[in-house]
């Protein structure tokens, strides 16, 4: 076993929510060895031709994560994961919200355009990213171009931007791609439903933190509403000018927002989670071309994470 490969106790874990078999009726290669293959290349970030051979030929690692990023595969053994995790007691569900922004490596850009004849249409995978396009659902696009595949232009050059939902323990409950120029503000609304960890027997997921912690760029109005819409306590710092502007508008102003600082400092964990994250070198720097398969990347790496706390 190489360092960084799944243990023995990792692979338990993980083995029994696998899918048998293959394509067309075949046999899959040794999951164990692909998956470690691919393990490999997201923590050292490396060209996927120089795999060591020990994982087997390199097609195979990378046409299978490519099939699983495109599917929905990573999202769902994280999902098994955590349900687990939940029904043993081990999530805190005071959960905190961030961005961080990612530099797209030269090699990530050039990623083809579909043809006019099979424009996504509206709604569908393919749309403005961020709203209900691929890099929200981990399924290909049918659109291309920068901002088709989640990269924005900023000083430092092409970025992305991840933005995801941290539980008490630093691990990532949820996360969306965006164009690295898009703000933090209109986001929680969709990082938030992703979050959906499964129940074990009967009963709906739970898709609700018991607490919402975010700093000052999720403290408009209408982010205060959705939370208190669906019930969800927040300690969000307001912000100096929105202060000023309340107090001037006398008793139309309404009340002063309530802030516990006290527990505002758990806010912490998803900075942390952010670092464990970026432990990962091809989460750091994107290299991949297409925005469900670098998904597929950061939701690897958020497994991984699971597994491993």
């Amino acid at each position: 076993m190489g360092r960084g490969d799944l243990t023995n106790a990792e692979w338990d874990r993980l083995e029994s929510f696998l899918p048998p078999g293959g394509m067309r009726g075949g046999r899959w290669s040794d999951h164990r060895r692909v998956i470690n293959g691919v393990l490999y290349r997201v923590r050292t970030g490396v060209q996927w031709r120089d795999l060591p051979e020990r994982f087997g030929p390199w097609e195979t690692v990378y046409k299978r994560h490519r099939r699983w990023s495109a599917d929905g595969t990573w999202e769902m053994l994280l999902s098994r994961i955590q349900a687990a995790e939940d029904a043993a007691g081990g999530i805190g569900w005071d959960v905190s919200v961030d961005s961080t922004a990612v530099r797209a490596h030269q090699h990530a850009a050039g990623a083809r355009k579909a043809p006019a004849a099979v424009a996504p249409q509206k709604g569908r995978p393919g749309d403005e990213p961020g709203r209900s396009g691929a890099a929200e659902t981990g399924r290909p696009a049918g659109g291309g171009g920068p901002i088709g595949e989640c990269l924005g232009r900023s000083r430092g050059g092409f970025t992305t931007k991840i933005h995801l939902a941290a539980e008490g323990r630093c691990r990532t409950l949820a996360l969306v791609l965006t164009p690295g120029h898009y703000g933090d503000g209109p986001q929680p609304e969709r990082v938030l439903g992703q979050v959906c960890v499964p129940r074990p027997g009967a009963g709906r997921p739970r898709t609700w933190p018991g607490h919402l912690l975010a700093d000052k760029a999720y403290t408009s109005r209408k982010n205060r509403r959705y939370l208190r819409r669906r019930g969800i306590r927040h300690t969000i710092p307001e912000r100096a000018d929105q202060q000023k502007h309340r107090q001037n508008r006398g008793s139309q102003g309404g009340r002063p927002t309530g802030f516990d600082r006290e527990r505002y400092k758990k806010r912490n964990t998803v900075e942390r989670s952010i670092n464990r994250l970026k432990g990962f070198r091809a989460v750091a720097t994107r290299y991949d071309k297409r925005a469900y398969i670098y998904l597929g990347t950061v939701t690897l790496a958020a497994l991984t994470i699971w597994l491993r706390t």
